[in-house]
């Protein structure tokens, strides 16, 4: 019988063959953790599980990323705590405050491999299923679970296979490919299942990440892309691992890439799409680019190539925050910053910025933002009546050029 690619990845783990809809125990090749659940996860460690060593300190990962500098007290004492958390446990991949986000630095630093499981107690670790891996986001106790015992268990997920063809624009993102699906099968269209992008091949290791991030906005279990020559420049691919014919996907989708246009998700759901042209009587006051959606060094030249030789309008914010203290280094040298400094943008650290409405750059009431983020719901970015809209750094760029929200094509 043929097995999906998570099918596959997740009967090597469980040392045994597993189909969709069964139980299995699998070996975790890599658990992470950050700075706002690191302090509850040594909580369940300690007083739950009295765990007072990890066994596996090497498979285990820490980031300071969700509120990094720490913006206050009560934040900083939680930071501290995870820090003297992986100095006494040995965990040698812990990454500071300016590291930059878990994601991008999980694939950065060569964290995940093809083939292998990683978990992460944020809901986008579905990320690394851009080289292959089985990424999903796991709550407090299991992720607890899994630094103490390097496994974890789930239910096998039924596969959706979504088949592109046609090519992608100059002005379409991979933002625009998620916000065109889930327009089709809404925030609810996958819910506990995997989704396999099939005929990505000419979509760059970004764009991949941008496609399995965002389909824990569909409800997914995880989202991998095939392996190709470019996933085997990242990492060596296991033998195993590979596309088997005849496969029984719960659902086949086919989507042509030369009909995706810029879109924008509407708060307060990611799934109410609409093209940027029905949206130029929307005011913003803050442009937010940046996140583990879209905060790569290719997202950053996307947006300075519009915002060349022009300046952001009047009465806007715009924030740039990489992915990255590696992609703030690239953006450096390269001269992308100046670019979008002299355009007027607003420089933070690495990390997750004002995604989660933590600091450097909350909403006060009333007020819009366009983010290039993955998420839009009410209060996500600070009072509960601020709007947020999204959209692809492209569309993020245009729009900080004119103050309302702008079709990137319009932007001569």
């Amino acid at each position: 019988m043929t097995q999906t690619l998570s099918e596959q990845i997740l009967s090597q783990a469980a040392g045994r063959r597993v189909k969709a809809g069964e139980l299995a125990v699998v070996t975790v090749h890599r658990a992470m953790t950050v700075d706002s659940i690191a302090p509850e996860v040594i909580d369940v460690l300690h007083d739950q599980l009295h765990v007072d060593q990890v066994p596996h300190p090497d498979r285990c990962a820490i980031f300071i990323d969700h509120v990094a500098p720490a913006a206050n007290v009560a934040t900083a004492e939680g930071q501290l705590r995870a820090r003297r958390f992986a100095q006494t446990q040995g965990i040698e991949a812990f990454y500071d405050a300016g590291a930059g986000i878990c994601h991008q630095v999980m694939i950065e630093a060569h964290l995940v491999a093809p083939g292998t499981i990683a978990v992460g107690s944020d809901s986008h670790s579905t990320t690394y299923g851009a080289v292959a891996a089985f990424g999903t986001g796991l709550g407090t106790t299991d992720i607890a679970l899994a630094f103490a015992t390097g496994k974890t268990w789930l239910r096998v997920p039924e596969t959706v296979r979504v088949d592109f063809i046609g090519e992608l624009n100059a002005v379409s993102d991979a933002k625009d490919i998620v916000l065109h699906l889930l327009g089709e099968v809404q925030a609810d269209g996958f819910t506990y299942q995997a989704v396999e992008f099939h005929g990505a091949t000419a979509l760059s290791l970004a764009s991949r990440m941008t496609l399995c991030s965002m389909t824990t906005e569909m409800g997914a279990k995880a989202g991998l892309i095939p392996p190709d020559a470019l996933t085997r420049r990242y990492a060596p691919v296991p033998t195993w691992l590979r596309v088997e014919e005849s496969v029984n996907y719960q659902r086949r989708l086919t989507l042509d890439l030369d009909e995706i246009a810029p879109l924008v998700a509407c708060p307060p759901r990611v799934d109410q799409v609409l093209p940027p042209r029905e949206l130029q009587d929307v005011h913003v006051d803050q442009v937010f680019l940046g996140t583990c959606t879209n905060g790569r060094l290719q997202d950053l030249h996307q947006a300075a190539q519009l915002l060349e030789g022009r300046h952001i309008a009047a009465g806007v914010r715009m924030i740039v925050i990489p992915a990255s203290h590696a992609t703030l280094q690239a953006a450096t040298a390269d001269g992308t910053l100046a670019t979008l400094l002299a355009a007027g943008a607003t420089l933070g650290p690495p990390g997750c910025g004002p995604c989660i409405g933590r600091h450097l750059g909350v909403l006060g009431s009333g007020e819009v933002c366009f983010s290039t983020g993955n998420r839009n719901f009410a209060g996500r970015m600070g009072a509960p009546d601020a709007q947020i809209y999204l959209g692809s750094p492209q569309t993020a760029a245009a729009t900080a050029l004119r103050g309302v929200i702008t079709d990137p094509r319009d932007i001569a």
